[in-house]
């Protein structure tokens, strides 16, 4: 059966990519959550993000944090305007692990199609995953300058309409939890 060798082969496919985390000397769940906070924005780089990103429960996510923590790849910090966020941060030897890895596994495969065939790709299981996290509740995510909310002057200075808060140009290329797509659906 078709459908069967295409589950086959999906599986296949997230649970090689997944792997990734052993040759780092991780638990995949460890390496993706370093990969989220590499890419999450500010707001988005909480115990209650990386939940959402992963899929996973607060217990697990916890474990993961202390584990990385002890590894000394990530710090958590009191967030400067509100006393009960704990954000969470890469630490140097964090941001060298991922660095030295910049041409992981999933750059490689990506790396075989041509970029029209990488863009349909992306076109495809950009679909598939948001209509998973359509159907069970799941946290889209997105870039902050692809948000309803995100707002650029014509000086290029950006500002978030539903945080209230001035945001600068890495922010707006960031992954965020808070990210409504500006996209209107047809």
């Amino acid at each position: 059966m078709t459908v069967s060798r295409d589950i086959d082969i999906l599986s296949r496919f997230a649970r090689i990519i997944a792997a990734e985390g052993y040759t780092h000397g991780l638990q995949p769940v460890q390496w993706q959550a370093l990969r989220f906070l590499d890419t999450a924005n500010r707001f988005s780089r909480t115990a209650k993000g990386l939940t959402a990103w992963l899929g996973q429960t607060k217990g697990s996510v916890s474990q993961t944090l202390i584990a990385l923590e002890s590894k000394g790849l990530i710090e958590r910090e009191i967030d400067c305007d509100d006393a009960r966020v704990l954000r969470l941060n890469l630490t140097r030897t964090g941001r060298a692990l991922l660095a030295d890895s910049q041409t992981g596994l999933p750059e490689r495969m990506l790396s075989h199609l041509s970029s029209g065939e990488h863009a349909q790709f992306i076109i495809f299981v950009q679909t598939m995953l948001l209509a998973e996290l359509h159907k069970s509740g799941g946290t889209p995510f997105g870039l902050c300058r692809d948000c309803r909310h995100f707002i650029s002057d014509s000086n290029g200075r950006h500002h978030c309409a539903l945080l209230q808060v001035q945001l600068n140009d890495l922010d707006a290329e960031m992954i965020c939890i808070e990210q409504e797509s500006s996209l209107v659906d047809a």
